[in-house]
C-alpha cells in the first residue's frame, strides 16, 4: 500500500483532516471512522495476500490445494 493508498482508504472512512490541534491531535477521527478505517486496511492486505497466493501457487501442491482455493479462503476471512 502507498502512502496515497492510506490517505484514500481514510477519506473513503469518513476521516478527513486535519482538525485543529486539540491535545496534540492533527487529525479527528470518531470511533466508528476509525473502525471503518481499519476494515478498508484489513480488506486492502488479504487482497495483497491473496494476490501473492494466485501468483506463487499457480498450481496444485503436494497437499492437493491450488493457489486460488487458499486465496479465495483469504478474501472469505474479512467475510466472518
Amino acid at each position: 500500500m502507498t502512502k496515497d493508498d492510506i490517505i484514500k482508504m481514510a477519506n473513503d472512512a469518513g476521516i478527513k483532516g486535519p482538525a485543529p490541534a486539540r491535545a496534540g491531535f492533527k487529525m479527528y477521527a470518531s470511533p466508528q471512522r476509525l473502525m471503518a478505517f481499519a476494515a478498508l486496511v484489513a480488506a486492502a492486505e488479504r487482497e495483497a495476500c491473496a494476490r501473492v497466493v494466485e501468483i506463487l501457487m499457480p498450481e496444485q501442491t503436494e497437499d492437493g490445494l491450488i493457489g486460488h482455493t487458499i486465496a479465495k479462503a483469504i478474501r472469505e476471512k474479512g467475510e466472518s
